[in-house]
């Protein structure tokens, strides 16, 4: 394999990667298997090399239809950098998570964000992905027995905190009741349960 920064000489034309991309693919994704560390359960290390870079390149190029000389070049500036040079190592970072809405509680989390509002159905996964430091808002709270009415993702309010919801957002089985004060202490009393069974 030559070394060095990579020469758009030595790319595929669209046209050629399009041919050749399956066989690529496959050769670089056994590549990184030897490339790739955990470094914890949705994180990884994928040490770069030429090749893993030539892919990336190739990639970009192939999605956004790449293929005026200083396009190319662009990408070229914008990948080279994360060649190693023989005095250092290059890696990229990956997160991953399979679920979207713990996804993105993950990566608001690592971005500094103190709280997050989720619906009761995605609460337990949130939990899991933020740790207990940032503060969960979970709308759609109905006490036991209550109509959902067109709430289609809702919970009780000791379903939401035992998953891990510090806050709940109240609105219709209390201004829809006909005595809103005992709607009220009915959910305060749910909540207190929740809590003691929680013991918090």
């Amino acid at each position: 394999m030559s070394k060095g920064k990579l020469r758009a000489d030595e790319l595929f034309s669209l046209e050629q990667y399009a041919r050749q991309r399956g066989d690529f693919r496959s050769r670089v994704i056994e590549h990184k298997k030897a490339r790739t560390v955990a470094v914890g359960p949705n994180c990884t290390w994928v040490f770069e090399d030429r090749l893993t870079i030539q892919y990336q390149v190739q990639e970009m190029l192939r999605v956004e239809r790449i293929f005026e000389p200083e396009g190319i070049q662009d990408e070229l500036d914008a990948y080279n950098p994360l060649i190693p040079d023989g005095s250092n190592w290059k890696a990229t970072f990956m997160i991953e998570y399979e679920d979207v809405e713990e996804r993105r509680a993950a990566l608001a989390a690592g971005a500094g964000c103190r709280g997050i509002v989720c619906s009761p159905n995605e609460v337990r996964a949130v939990r899991a992905a933020v740790g207990p430091d940032v503060a969960i808002v979970t709308p759609g709270i109905r006490p036991a027995g209550a109509e959902m009415g067109d709430q289609k993702r809702a919970a009780t309010p000791g379903s939401a905190i035992g998953d891990g919801a510090d806050y709940l957002v109240v609105g219709r089985p209390i201004h829809g009741a006909g005595d809103r004060r005992a709607a009220a202490r009915a959910i305060v009393d749910e909540i207190r349960v929740a809590l003691a069974a929680k013991g918090a």
